[in-house]
């Protein structure tokens, strides 16, 4: 029922407003007239300008990528240059897997606060326990890092050492840690048993994700007999994209037929179809699918394909609204230009650039009084210089992102669990992929 379709990404893997890519090595090329050169002429002539004569000797690589990504950031928020650095960073998060330490960590009065050892990694393995703070990363001090800037510190190649210093609540003194890297999965879905429930949670759409997929649907159904099994909750909250073609088989897990999602470029040529194959994993059980403003493009892939195909009703608020899809163009060892060249469309046709993909079923998440007046909704409509979407308006598109750490305070999943069992009833629930209107 899967097919593997060519390496392409659609969403943020770092962030809401997330980088869908094609990877191509080449694009047609366009010849440029007579005026066109004479701006470069003056272009060539500012650099030496500001070479020869800037109060203080500037970089030339560091004016040259300043100068592509001052030209691309005009075009949209989403097409950029990434240096050889930020390409294999990149490769790194498609992949699902780097050099680490195997922790989930997050800032906590300025130190790095480790939520959870991941199973089987060296940072459990050497007795990092969750509650954990980290100090000091090889002998730095930890305080005046960003949260990025010390992960990155503690990921590096596989087989080297890293010491760090930890403060452990009831521990005398600092805890002094040496720690060598290995090879870290990262866990593209989280799944779990809510009673009768399936609960998959995906988390962002690398390389792993379908496969990560499929065994949380094969242990829930291990875990839940057949005829308990009320159906499944697919929880897209905050998560930003990634892999198109991953997207397209975590939607068609689901699906028995129809078109998951187009792309559209500049030429009519340039249009690509992806079709749902038979076969459902979940063998037609109910499915309820939750989203918002955190939910961005390949995770608005799948909810848009579910809910226009009537396979799920989706729940939430409204998502993020990234309907463009990128291409990366390697540069060998420049690096990668990011280049936005076409947008996507669900199977009715609808595209969701700037609109982003509005639930059947509207219910909010309120956020704790710690969190009030520091929370705002942000979507692409948002973002200085995005592509106006064909059927964006003044409502725009996004929603506030925020999901309690409890399940128990989380409204949204428990809505959908009140649907599900039958406490809660909607007329957009369940739905049924036979009033789906599909194109020949």
């Amino acid at each position: 029922m899967i097919r593997r379709a060519s390496l392409v990404l659609v969403g943020a893997l770092m962030g809401a407003t997330a980088m869908g890519v094609v990877y191509s090595a080449t694009i047609p090329a366009v010849a440029a007239n007579s005026s066109t050169y004479r701006e470069l002429a003056i272009f060539g002539d500012v650099f030496e300008r500001v070479r020869a004569q800037y109060v203080t000797p500037p970089q030339d690589d560091k004016l040259i990528e300043n100068a592509i990504n001052g030209m691309l950031s005009s075009l949209d928020p989403h097409s950029s240059y990434m240096n050889s650095t930020d390409a294999e960073d990149m490769r790194t998060q498609t992949r699902g897997e780097f050099g680490g330490l195997g922790i989930e960590v997050t800032m906590e009065d300025d130190l790095v606060k480790v939520t959870s050892p991941i199973d089987d990694t060296p940072a459990a393995r050497a007795g990092v326990l969750a509650g954990d703070f980290i100090s000091k990363i090889d002998g730095q001090d930890v305080r005046g890092l960003k949260l990025e800037e010390a992960v990155d510190k503690m990921r590096g190649a596989v087989g080297t050492p890293i010491k760090l210093t930890i403060l452990r609540k009831g521990a005398e003194k600092p805890i002094e840690l040496t720690i060598v890297r290995d090879v870290i999965a990262v866990r593209a879905v989280k799944y779990r048993t809510e009673g009768d429930v399936g609960y998959l949670r995906v988390i962002s759409f690398t390389e792993k994700t379908f496969d990560d997929l499929k065994k949380g649907i094969e242990k829930v159904k291990a875990d839940v007999p057949a005829d308990k099994l009320k159906g499944y909750v697919l929880d897209l909250r905050l998560n930003p994209g990634g892999l198109l073609d991953q997207a397209i088989n975590v939607s068609d897990a689901f699906l028995e037929r129809g078109e998951v999602v187009s792309t559209r470029g500049r030429n009519p040529d340039e249009t690509r179809r992806f079709n749902a194959t038979p076969g459902d994993l979940t063998d037609g059980k109910p499915v309820i699918v939750l989203v918002n403003g955190g939910s961005a493009s390949a995770s608005e892939i799948v909810a848009g394909a579910l809910q226009d195909l009537k396979r799920a009703t989706v729940l939430g608020t409204r998502s993020f609204g990234k309907g463009s899809v990128q291409t990366i163009i390697p540069l060998g060892d420049a690096g990668a230009l990011r280049l936005t060249t076409a947008l996507y469309y669900t199977p009715s046709g609808k595209s969701i650039q700037g609109t982003g993909i509005s639930p059947d079923i509207k219910v909010e998440q309120p956020l704790p009084p710690e969190l009030l007046g520091k929370v705002e909704a942000q979507g692409e409509s948002d973002l200085r210089g995005h592509i106006k979407g064909q059927s964006e308006d003044d409502e725009g598109s996004g929603s506030v992102a925020y999901v309690p750490p409890e399940a128990k305070d989380d409204i949204q999943l428990n809505y959908a669990l009140d649907l599900l069992r039958g406490k809660k009833t909607d007329p957009t629930f369940p739905a049924n992929p036979e009033q789906a209107e599909l194109k020949k």
